[in-house]
């Protein structure tokens, strides 16, 4: 197998961003891409030479400044000026995992020769992606158009030599590392800072991570769904093909099919019942799992779109002779996409907090915080008080960020998207999701000691043979925190797998 992924035209899709990630691919420029580059330079340097007229962002001022022409000798400080201008800003650093994506998506959108950037810029971004050399970003400053401005300024600071980057697990000075490497400053050349601070690679990196880890949450949240629904002696029928297809919603379909494959030959589900119907966290558990799908499916299709596109301005059409500036760096349709796409996993933090919920309040023959002597143990009484501040925590992280606009750049932004908002808020709404998950699985965990001899679905049996493993069962009160950190790391251990990524 290649240890390279090749940047071309090819779509990239998030199945092959994963495989990127998982792999440790390097990233190579396709001999298509290579010349995509090279071809648009060209032309954008005779369009210059031959024409001197104002084109916005080449030889003008940026923003509300636009209508100020710049001299031909200026252009290159011109560039540089914007990049060290725009690096404003502020808040917690961004994840290493998350800038590492902002290098893939900014220099795959670079690749397809509407930006007019040097291939030498675009190949210092693939060795600091192929060395690992992370520019230190901050979470606050992007309004979600103009492009992400200030984070995607800080991530092209090391290009000219300045600001600071994560290397080799310490934060140092772009310069020293550019030294150890022997790269030189690139001097940026007319339009390239704005190639390179424009488009909307912030948000679609975050949105990217937040997508992938929702898949498997999703699926987790199934899995560990079925198994609070065996330990609270729960019935199968809600999740009979027969009433999920007289209202097919995919995601609905999809997940009973789910829970009844991952309860398939389980002693508690055949047992007489002496309930005729269960909670709604139970027994709505495709209805409302299923439309966080539905709703993951649709914001999946989005970001496909995004990372394969061109959303710099202006852009370049060589083979139209012309430069047109538009406004592809808009982040509108992400910001509504994380929005959704916050509600529908803050959602399943909701419903998995309700059947933690359910478990620890003594009914169906369970003790009372599923803990054999009650009272002198609390037993998992206080994590559930956890997961229920998590989850209203995510209720208020759901507020959608698109809703909002403020006026910028002296009125000629003067709608922007706040979809970097909706991103790093959303990235917050995946964690704490995880952990309500993971409060979640160590209750069922517990519950369903209670039921044997009887035993679960052999799916379930391994699932939760393999838990206990590494979070036993908790026979007198004990240090909680160590057992839900110990279980978010048990679900972080689950590898992705082709099912994962089915919608």
């Amino acid at each position: 197998m290649s240890e390279y992924y090749y940047i071309s035209s090819d779509v990239l899709d998030l199945q092959t961003v994963h495989s990127i990630l998982k792999d440790d691919l390097k990233l190579k420029l396709s001999d298509e891409a290579r010349v995509n580059i090279e071809n648009c330079r060209s032309y954008l340097d005779r369009k210059i030479a031959a024409d001197a007229s104002p084109v916005y962002g080449i030889n003008t001022g940026f923003g509300s400044l636009c209508n100020i022409k710049i001299s031909g000798d200026n252009l290159s400080q011109l560039q540089e000026n914007l990049v060290m201008s725009h690096a404003c800003g502020t808040g917690e650093t961004v994840p290493n995992e998350v800038v590492k994506l902002m290098l893939l998506l900014k220099i795959q959108s670079l690749s397809y020769g509407h930006s007019g950037v040097q291939l030498a810029t675009v190949n210092r971004l693939i060795d600091f992606y192929n060395h690992e050399v992370f520019p230190i970003v901050y979470t606050q400053g992007s309004l979600g158009a103009s492009g992400d401005l200030a984070p995607l300024a800080h991530l092209a600071l090391p290009l000219i030599g300045k600001g600071m980057v994560s290397f080799e697990g310490e934060v140092c000075a772009a310069a020293a590392v550019n030294e150890r490497f022997q790269w030189d400053p690139i001097t940026l050349q007319s339009k390239e800072g704005l190639a390179l601070l424009n488009g909307t690679q912030f948000m679609s990196a975050y949105g990217i991570w937040c997508i992938l880890q929702s898949y498997k949450l999703s699926w987790l949240a199934d899995m560990i769904g079925a198994l609070s629904l065996e330990a609270f002696d729960g019935r199968l029928e809600p999740f009979n093909k027969l009433i999920h297809l007289i209202r097919p919603h995919r995601g609905q379909v999809k997940t009973a099919e789910r829970i009844l494959k991952f309860t398939e030959g389980s002693e508690l589900a055949v047992q007489e019942k002496k309930h005729v119907q269960d909670p709604y966290s139970f027994r709505c558990i495709p209805q409302v799992h299923g439309a966080s799908k539905d709703a993951l499916c649709y914001v999946r299709k989005v970001f496909k779109t995004e990372i394969n596109s061109v959303t710099d301005n202006p852009n370049i059409f060589e083979n139209e002779d012309m430069i047109i500036s538009g406004g592809n760096f808009h982040g509108q349709p992400l910001a509504l996409a994380l929005d959704f796409l916050g509600i529908s996993l803050s959602e399943l933090g909701s419903i998995s907090e309700r059947r933690t919920y359910q478990l620890i309040a003594g009914l169906r023959g369970l003790p009372a915080f599923l803990v054999n002597d009650p009272g002198l143990n609390s037993g998992l009484m206080i994590p559930q008080y956890t997961a229920a501040s998590i989850a209203s925590q995510n209720k208020q992280l759901a507020t959608p960020a698109s809703i909002d606009s403020i006026v910028s750049s002296n009125g000629q932004e003067d709608h922007v998207s706040m979809g970097a908002n909706g991103a790093t808020k959303t990235y917050r709404i995946v964690e704490n999701l995880r952990s309500i998950l993971a409060i979640e699985l160590l209750n069922a965990a517990q519950a369903l000691n209670f039921r044997r001899p009887l035993k679960t679905s052999p799916v379930l049996e391994d699932f939760y043979a393999a838990f206990v493993e590494k979070v036993p069962f908790v026979e007198k009160d004990r240090v909680l925190h160590d057992d839900i950190e110990a279980t978010k790391a048990f679900m972080h251990s689950i590898e992705f797998t082709p099912e994962m990524f089915q919608d």
